[in-house]
């Protein structure tokens, strides 16, 4: 009878803050509530079953919804999904094999320069004949390949590094990602392969299969407005695979085998687990699903250039992976999440609070020190200015209150 209680205060919820958005869509502070629901439902004491029905209830309804009331939301929900699913590979080569990876970013790159180089006119300028860009629906063969190449980048990765440990695996997965970046930056001679620090543009989008259906149904749509939508189920339907193959691994013997590696890969060694083939299986896990998110991310954007792959993307996610809980999967998609909204909504929207305060051209007077205007507020406080150090202060407070992450791995699975 409480969980039934619970249950609908829980519904109530979501109905509320869904409505609030609805009512004031440019409000930060109501969205934020809205996609606290999901965490909500994660603690609730609810069955996995009803859990899952309010999860589909929020994501594939109610966000949808909110996202033709602002397309804002729609774009920073397409961004948590990506990062989402490059903290869950992450999560799988640091947080259950124990491999401190700095490059990880290296793996998206290679996936998104893979669709981009062959999804634009760009292969022409190193394969004659005209033959691209090649129509929309390869974009979901590319989807496929991608794990393919993402895996078999990881394993030449993994070969080379196997007997290094700590600090020094570290540095040279991030001398690999630095690697990457610079290879990307500079084919452009004497071959022109990814056309350098210029990027590549426009890449093709993955085809809207599903508009004569709908022109059927008689809705007329544009594909302004149906890409967004697209892009979210599709990111949404990645993040499920995701997240399923990761379960399915977690509770494994390969699963079991990674934590034993983490704990003390001598005494692994010594009950007869293969230590190289569990680390080579891990680096080539991690890759794909980064650089199938990489050939969605190009995709989505149209243009890449080496500058969306830098090494701090790689930072930015080891510091959602470490946020949320090394390990734990749940906590890899509240971390994701967490430091997505931070960064997009959160410093974001105080930014843009800031400076409508300094144009209004208020002035406050304050008793003893006279009128202070607005307007001379320095640019140099804008929250968005400090997301770096925001993201450092935090990771310092958890390391101190809280190092095992905000949903630490349960005993016996996470």
């Amino acid at each position: 009878m409480k969980a039934v209680f619970f249950g609908l205060g829980l519904l109530v919820y979501i109905a509320l803050s869904s409505l609030t958005v609805i009512y004031y869509p440019q409000s930060v502070i109501a969205f934020l509530f809205f996609e606290a629901s999901l965490l909500g439902i994660y603690y609730a004491p609810l069955s996995f079953r009803i859990q899952c029905v309010f999860t589909a209830l929020v994501l594939l309804i109610l966000m949808p919804v909110l996202g033709s009331v602002n397309g804002y939301y729609l774009e920073v929900a397409i961004q948590v999904g990506i990062f989402v699913a490059l903290a869950l590979g992450l999560n799988i080569v640091v947080g259950f094999a124990g491999l401190l990876n700095l490059g990880f970013v290296a793996f998206y790159a290679i996936g998104a320069y893979f669709w981009a180089i062959f999804g634009s006119p760009q292969a022409n300028e190193f394969i004659p004949g005209g033959y691209f860009p090649l129509s929309a629906s390869w974009f979901f063969v590319f989807l496929l390949l991608s794990v393919a190449v993402g895996a078999l980048t990881g394993l030449l990765l993994g070969l080379p590094v196997l007997r290094l440990r700590g600090d020094y695996l570290a540095i040279v997965t991030l001398g690999f990602a630095e690697v990457v970046r610079a290879l990307v930056n500079n084919l452009d001679k004497p071959i022109n392969l990814t056309n350098g620090p210029r990027g590549i543009t426009p890449i093709q989008r993955p085809p809207l299969f599903f508009e004569p259906l709908l022109r059927l149904l008689g809705i007329e749509a544009d594909p302004a407005t149906l890409y967004p939508l697209y892009f979210y189920f599709l990111v949404l339907l990645i993040v499920f695979i995701i997240v399923l193959v990761t379960r399915r691994l977690e509770d494994s013997p390969v699963g079991r085998a990674w934590k034993a590696i983490r704990e003390d890969e001598v005494a692994a060694a010594a009950m007869g687990i293969p230590v190289v083939r569990m680390k080579l299986l891990a680096f080539a896990v991690g890759a794909s699903f980064a650089a199938a998110v990489g050939v969605l991310f190009g995709a989505k954007q149209i243009f890449i250039n080496p500058e969306s792959f830098t090494f701090m993307e790689s930072i930015g996610v080891l510091a959602m992976v470490i946020l949320g809980g090394m390990g734990s999967v749940p906590g890899a998609i509240v971390g994701a999440t967490a430091v997505t909204v931070l960064n997009l909504q959160l410093l974001k929207g105080l930014s843009l609070w800031l400076n409508s305060i300094r144009q209004s051209g208020l002035i406050i007077h304050v008793p003893l020190l006279g009128g202070f205007d607005l307007s001379q507020i320095p640019a140099q406080f804008e929250p968005a200015k400090y997301e770096r150090m925001i993201f450092g202060l935090i990771l310092i407070l958890m390391m101190i209150f809280r190092p095992q992450g905000m949903l630490p791995p349960r005993r016996g699975g996470s």
